[in-house]
């Protein structure tokens, strides 16, 4: 399958590297070859420089020097901060999307429908152990959200923020168990949705993201103090943290296309 001009080979090259990043196939201080990535993705390595411009400047890679771009490290205050603003634009979206349910049984029963399918291949993808699955529907489920609010700011203003939530779940995911109650959780928001309930609707996706940014905030952490603790122990020298993605690695492979 040849690439397409929709979406763009920049967008493309952005959401491939994004993914890899979030799945763990790119770690943290891995360093970004433009030469080497272009041949990965059978592009030229302008997409790759221009999506390389867009990964920093959304604080996902950075500058090392003489080394170029590399992955950035997981930033927890970074991460609190974006769970604060996403938690705001979640409310929002749930209390609006709960009005126009109760406003319109046709819109009640079409959000249902909608929602429900989401929620299946979300228990079906933590059942199957998928995690790059659990991802995407968990951003799927968040987006339909923000789509059925009926206000077409709230996506593209919860875009930027997810770019990065999707690295640092992805973080979480590969070393722990995911609750099969993040699952439930939502669909009692969606429920509380379809039910016309903008309060119990707000309070539910509150709830919902103030435990899971908790959680992977209390995770962060506790890796972080672990590293800590065995980078000081006697005779264990710390191991540079330095990775190259060299010009042995990977396969080339098309980019995906966005969804």
């Amino acid at each position: 399958m040849l690439l397409t001009s929709q979406p763009s080979l920049v967008e493309q090259a952005y959401e491939a590297i994004l993914g890899e990043i979030a799945d763990g196939t790119l770690a943290p201080d891995t360093h970004l070859i433009q030469e080497v990535l272009a041949a990965r993705y059978g592009v030229s390595r302008q997409p790759i420089q221009q999506a390389l411009l867009l990964l920093k400047s959304d604080g996902l890679v950075q500058d090392a020097g003489r080394r170029g771009l590399v992955v950035a490290p997981l930033d927890l205050q970074m991460m609190r901060d974006r769970y604060q603003v996403r938690a705001a634009l979640d409310a929002l979206a749930a209390r609006l999307a709960a009005q126009r349910c109760a406003a319109s049984p046709e819109v009640a029963a079409q959000t249902k429908r909608q929602g429900e399918r989401i929620v299946e291949a979300g228990f079906e993808a933590v059942a199957a152990g998928a995690i790059k699955a659990m991802i995407a529907h968990d951003v799927a489920f968040h987006a339909f959200i923000y789509g059925a609010s009926g206000n077409p700011m709230i996506g593209p203003a919860a875009e930027v923020h997810w770019r990065f939530l999707r690295r640092v779940m992805g973080e979480v995911l590969r070393r722990s168990e995911p609750p099969p109650s993040i699952w439930q959780q939502h669909r009692e928001i969606l429920d509380a949705i379809v039910a016309g309930d903008p309060e119990d609707a707000e309070a539910r996706i509150l709830s919902h993201i103030h435990t899971a940014a908790g959680r992977l905030s209390a995770d962060m952490a506790r890796r972080a103090n672990d590293e800590t603790e065995g980078n000081a122990r006697p005779g264990n020298k710390r191991r540079a943290g330095r990775v190259e993605l060299g010009r042995t690695g990977p396969a080339r492979r098309e980019l995906p296309r966005r969804g």
